[in-house]
């Protein structure tokens, strides 16, 4: 039998020594199959959204370092190069598996992440004014339109954030950005009131004419505790509706109904038979009284 070759044994050793927070570590569950990120990429319209979304998959398993040249192939050690070109073979099968059918045949020939994650930013990373035009148009038309206030405010959320992360709002501390940011959330606010249904008029009033202006979260928490009440008042009104109405039919059934119960047979003759001992009885002893007595004329006399 041939010696088993050491070099392969050293290597086993040495890339199961790997710790987990090592970038060139695979989880048993890496796989080449793995969907990462439950949004396509379809091109510059969502762009912003998938590469966000992609960031924070490949963060959580510790391979962002081979989109952004952070984690780079070593030249000295041949077996942590072959651990390296695994995980880039699986970090580039995750690229593709989140992209559109037309982008995947153009990028399938592709060797490295980093070429192919870059080559997409060039691509589609591109904000012109068409873009944010469309977006701000969609959050001033939005509406309730009958849906939740829940549901409508979280859909106000979303494009809130893709409006924000495509003009980039700035971080700083210094008063021009706090400013920038206070009239930001102002417009939020007045975007949130003009959508909701009318018949929030009356709080959206009361919203308005504060001396100072709540946040978007604090209008949200008034509106939705309104919400709640309205859905409680209309519940118990239909309960107390549905009871008068059964109510009402239970009566005017018992009412108009004809008495099914009538005079019981046996008690009228049991009455009648009483009645005739009562009057037997009383003969009885008017015809005592005569025979004691005399005649009944002479005891009543002239």
């Amino acid at each position: 039998m041939g010696d088993a070759d050491p070099n392969a044994s050293t290597s086993q050793t040495l890339i199961s020594k790997l710790d987990i927070g090592d970038p060139l570590y695979l989880h048993p569950s890496d796989s080449s199959a793995l969907t990462i990120v439950s949004v396509k990429l379809k091109g510059t319209e969502n762009y912003s959204v998938w590469s966000t979304s992609m960031k924070l998959a490949l963060e959580a398993k510790n391979k962002f370092g081979f989109v952004n040249g952070k984690c780079e192939r070593s030249t000295e050690d041949h077996v942590l190069a072959s651990q390296w070109n695994r995980c880039n073979s699986v970090v580039l099968t995750w690229l593709l598996n989140s992209v559109s059918e037309d982008l995947f045949l153009g990028q399938v020939f592709s060797t490295l992440a980093l070429e192919v994650w870059e080559d997409l930013k060039e691509t589609y990373d591109k904000i012109d004014g068409s873009v944010v035009y469309d977006l701000f148009k969609k959050i001033n038309c939005i509406s309730q339109n009958g849906s939740t206030v829940a549901d409508y405010y979280n859909r106000l959320t979303t494009m809130w954030k893709q409006f924000d992360a495509m003009l980039k709002l700035p971080t700083c501390s210094c008063k021009a950005a706090k400013d920038y940011n206070d009239f930001s959330m102002l417009i939020k606010l007045m975007q949130f009131l003009m959508g909701l249904d009318d018949v929030y008029q009356p709080v959206r009033t009361n919203l308005l004419t504060r001396e100072v202006f709540p946040s978007v979260k604090v209008a949200f928490s008034v509106v939705s505790r309104e919400e709640s009440h309205r859905m409680s008042s209309s519940g118990s009104k239909g309960q107390n509706v549905s009871f008068a109405s059964k109510s009402n039919q239970s009566f005017e059934s018992r009412r108009k109904a004809p008495n099914q119960r009538g005079p019981n047979p046996s008690l009228k003759c049991t009455a009648k038979r009483t009645h005739i001992r009562h009057v037997f009885e009383h003969v009885s002893c008017l015809l005592s009284l005569n025979i004691i007595a005399g005649p009944l004329y002479e005891v009543n006399g002239p």
